[in-house]
């Protein structure tokens, strides 16, 4: 099983400490997401509809039509790599896990290639897959070489695969203006700006075809009434929309700065974390989870992700916990 944030339970056990009291920072996940009301008895009792709206919603707030909902982007990430033959695909060193790994079951060769390096690889793969921003470094790329490396692919029946799970809070950044050329594929997901992760919705944009054929592979039904209901609301809800990129940026600014402060400097980030890079990683995982804050830990680097904290007795707990961290 691939690691993922979360585990609060399991920290609980390990810990000591009970479940109720942890400060969760380890998803990346909005923790002021929306506010979400009591869904109908219509959309727990009747088999979910596509023309309950969700699909005109979700063209209307990400500007494209060329869509499929699924559940969550998971069944996206899976499915792709069963869609091509064995290739060679090109990723960043350190990424989401989900991805890499099932590429790799379905065998595919996979390479990866540090960001100033994907320029002279691309002409060598066949599939490029980013995650924009990247999950958990930060890491992200202009429009401009991301159309380019889209074209050199595609003119070789290759693709561009873009994961912008965390591209909500800044969307004008966003590729999906370009969904519809040849060999591009966008992921969006609801869980992380939208704070909905148990809702388990996610979009795919790409070509008509290929929406064909991922939709065939998942079959009907695959989002539940009642996460569609409030899907739906969420995504028409400019005003919440507008303001949560405002306060985000400012929280994530503020979480910068609070490391900054004790002494830890982050290596990237973006709008909903802060990433950590240095031998000091592990300690400070461990120094911090024995004080009821979880954070997420990579092997790789190794580093530590930080989410931002819920409200103002979270802040108070992280800044408390890390004016006692003395850095090794």
């Amino acid at each position: 099983m691939l690691e993922h944030g979360g585990g609060i339970l399991r920290a609980a056990q390990q810990y000591g400490i009970p479940a109720q009291d942890w400060l969760d920072l380890s998803t990346g996940l909005n923790p002021q997401g929306w506010p979400v009301p009591a869904a109908s008895p219509r959309s727990w009792q009747r088999l979910p509809e596509e023309d309950d709206g969700l699909e005109q919603a979700a063209a209307d707030y990400y500007g494209s039509p060329l869509l499929l909902p699924v559940a969550g982007s998971q069944p996206a990430i899976q499915l792709l790599p069963t869609l091509r033959p064995a290739c060679r695909v090109g990723m960043l060193p350190l990424c989401y896990a989900e991805h890499p790994w099932h590429w790799e079951q379905n065998g595919h060769q996979l390479s990866r290639h540090a960001p100033e390096d994907i320029d002279a690889a691309i002409d060598q793969l066949d599939v490029l897959l980013l995650c924009h921003p990247n999950n958990p470094t930060g890491t992200t790329f202009s429009r401009a070489q991301l159309q380019d490396w889209r074209a050199r692919l595609a003119c070789r029946g290759g693709w561009l695969i873009i994961d912008e799970a965390f591209m909500d809070a800044t969307p004008e950044h966003s590729l999906l203006a370009d969904v519809g050329l040849p060999g591009l594929i966008v992921l969006r997901s609801i869980g992380k700006f939208f704070g909905l992760a148990g809702a388990r919705v996610g979009f795919v944009f790409a070509w008509p075809a290929l929406l064909q054929q991922l939709a065939e592979a998942i079959g009907p039904w695959s989002i539940n009434g009642p996460a569609r209901e409030v899907v739906t609301l969420a995504l028409q809800d400019k005003n919440w929309q507008q303001a949560m990129r405002t306060q985000l940026a400012s929280d994530s600014q503020r979480l910068q700065q609070l490391l900054q402060q004790h002494g830890l400097i982050p290596a990237g980030g973006s709008h909903l974390f802060q990433w950590l890079q240095g031998a000091h990683c592990p300690a400070l995982f461990d120094f911090l989870a024995r004080r009821g804050i979880l954070l997420r830990q990579f092997a790789d680097g190794p580093s530590l992700r930080l989410g931002l904290p819920p409200d103002e007795a979270g802040w108070r707990q992280l800044e408390t916990a890390l004016a006692q961290w003395e850095k090794p």
